[in-house]
């Protein structure tokens, strides 16, 4: 009996033991400004540190990037002309990935799971013609994604603009850009990718940002109660991401 206990605590023990040294899961998220606020201001890389994950930021190339402590690395992954609108991230997946990596795409790989944005002017969608390319560029990008079932990506819708930044078309058409990516036809049966809908979290019924999350009349950023409400959001939505991606590898 004592041993059949014995051998049970040993069992326990050694999983618990393997469990601390696995490697923890290495998060990346690319950012600018809104991202960026979201990131401090949510407590967002406190929140995922707390359920054992690593979250490393990159932020506009003259900022870089900062490691699980939130440190300047002093790296750079030089996103081309630092644009992370829909078509800078057409132009950013479709890069080289080698070994070592020498491109902006290939050193986002070297993370398991890759959380990505465009910031708020590419809510500012003018046209239809412009809306069907956005769907160019990131059906591209989903295809990059698809050579990459090893990673989990993490996408973002683009966060809303105050009134005075747009009118009534374009943000509809930002609200039908944050619907389709979010949708089945898009994200289909995929595991490793997830939508992230920012837009739908900060945006009012006509598609601008709510009022209680502006800072003032022209400025689109959220506000720090934007970013207190939303990071806790971000930091389940990514753990949920995370456990069902893993489970179905």
């Amino acid at each position: 009996m004592r041993k059949a206990v014995l051998l049970g605590i040993l069992v326990v023990v050694g999983l618990a033991s393997l469990a601390t040294a696995a490697e923890p899961v290495r998060v990346l998220f690319v950012h600018h400004s809104t991202g960026g606020n979201l990131l401090h201001g949510g407590d967002v890389r406190e929140g995922l540190a707390a359920l054992g994950y690593e979250l490393w930021d990159h932020g506009y190339n003259d900022e870089g990037l900062c490691d699980a402590e939130g440190n300047p690395t002093g790296q750079s992954f030089a996103l081309p002309d630092d644009n992370t609108n829909p078509d800078g991230w057409a132009a950013i997946f479709a890069q080289e990935v080698a070994s070592p990596p020498e491109t902006a795409f290939a050193r986002m790989l070297e993370y398991d799971v890759i959380l990505f944005k465009s910031c708020f002017p590419a809510s500012n969608i003018t046209d239809d013609e412009m809306a069907a390319n956005y769907k160019t560029w990131y059906l591209e990008v989903r295809a990059a994604i698809d050579r990459h079932p090893d990673r989990l990506f993490v996408v973002f819708t683009t966060p809303p603009l105050v009134p005075n930044e747009t009118d009534l078309a374009n943000a509809a058409r930002a609200r039908a850009w944050a619907d389709y990516l979010t949708s089945d036809e898009y994200i289909g049966e995929r595991t490793n990718v997830a939508v992230f809908d920012f837009f739908s979290l900060l945006a009012d019924a006509s598609g601008v940002l709510r009022a209680e999350y502006r800072s003032d009349a022209w400025d689109s950023h959220p506000n720090d109660l934007a970013n207190r409400t939303i990071g806790p959001l971000l930091v389940a939505f990514v753990d949920a991401a995370i456990v069902r991606w893993q489970s179905a590898r």
